[in-house]
């Protein structure tokens, strides 16, 4: 079957490998839809996980189930179904209460084991969800989504008269965007995204975003202003700042993977005298189901989140993207899609 394949350290390549073998408890996936992550790019230069190779990267994707294991029967052929990566290990002390993307052992499809870019994928039926009637590129925005989710429930996240009703997220790209979105879908009343691109913030007004411009004297001059304050850049400057910008009792939450060795100055007094709230989140925690439930609520409502799918490939066409990127702001979620 043709896949990306991950040889070696900073080396991918399409290629031709054998169909994955079918274990007890597994269910074998036609991909149908799997989105790049910048995740994917990390584990492809050895900055995530732990650098086994070869390796079929891939950890947002959706798909149609081919076969089952003689023991599985929670699915049959033809289910339309998304996957949650995340593989814990069930026994060290996070995954006992509940953290499991806390893991001191965790692995997931696409970085500890094959993923997504490839025709097939063999999957634990455990952790495949029904995804209804979504189309499967929508259904591949579920992971990131599910991320989200994870986020806002670390946060403690309340709306209406007493909670959060100004909202504010750095970065418009697409889990920015996302981020963003759930706000909205949640109830927060004004949400807005910051950024220095202004086509991207362009792209977020027509989604029904305020905007602002990052580091401009308009946003400074609304200081302490916002309920919630995030950032999905992962730069560590933007962080530092997002403090000043929150209102007095407001969440602060870390969502942007900065560099390991990053270090930002934060003011103790501040976060002691203000009452504010700093969270951080990692990965998700088994909230595919929300985030397919959010999902199919923002189709009825008109898709603006299926708009952030931007590029529908074929395999191939995906190597360039883990190479170099894209310098292009119109790029927003690229997706491998089977039969593109």
């Amino acid at each position: 079957m043709q896949s990306i394949l991950y040889t070696a350290k900073g080396v991918a390549a399409s290629a031709d490998i054998p169909m994955p073998e079918l274990l007890p408890g597994h269910a074998l996936i036609k991909v149908q839809a799997a989105g790049l992550c910048h995740t994917d790019i990390d584990v492809l230069h050895g900055r995530y996980g732990e650098g086994r190779f070869p390796l079929v990267p891939g950890h947002e994707y959706a798909g149609t189930v081919e076969r089952v294991a003689e023991d599985v029967t929670s699915l049959k052929p033809g289910d339309r179904v998304a996957v949650d990566p995340n593989l814990p290990c069930g026994n060290c002390p996070a995954c006992r209460k509940g953290l499991t993307n806390l893991c001191a052992h965790l692995g997931a499809y696409g970085v500890t084991q094959a993923g997504g870019f490839a025709e097939y994928s063999a999957v634990r039926a455990t952790h495949l969800h029904p995804i209804g009637s979504l189309p499967f590129d929508v259904a591949a925005l579920a992971e990131p989504l599910a991320c989200v989710v994870n986020g806002l429930t670390s946060a403690n996240l309340e709306t209406g008269p007493t909670g959060t009703q100004t909202a504010l997220v750095f970065g418009a790209g697409p889990i920015g965007l996302l981020l963003a979105l759930s706000l909205k879908a949640r109830g927060v009343a004004i949400v807005t995204i910051a950024d220095i691109n202004e086509s991207r913030l362009d792209f977020a007004r027509s989604l029904g975003l305020e905007t602002a411009v990052s580091g401009s004297a308009g946003l400074s001059e609304q200081r302490r202003s916002f309920d919630f304050v995030a950032d999905a850049t992962g730069i560590p400057r933007v962080v530092e700042g997002m403090i000043d910008l929150t209102a007095d009792g407001g969440t602060v939450l870390i969502f942007g993977v900065c560099a390991p060795d990053a270090r930002i100055s934060i003011a103790p007094f501040e976060i002691f005298r203000r009452q504010l709230k700093v969270v951080g989140s990692h990965s998700l925690n088994r909230n595919i189901p929300q985030a397919l439930e959010t999902l199919t609520a923002d189709m009825a409502g008109g898709g603006a989140m299926a708009r952030l799918v931007s590029h529908h490939l074929p395999l191939a066409e995906i190597l360039p993207f883990l190479s170099k990127g894209s310098g292009d702001a119109a790029t927003m979620k690229v997706q491998f899609a089977a039969g593109a």
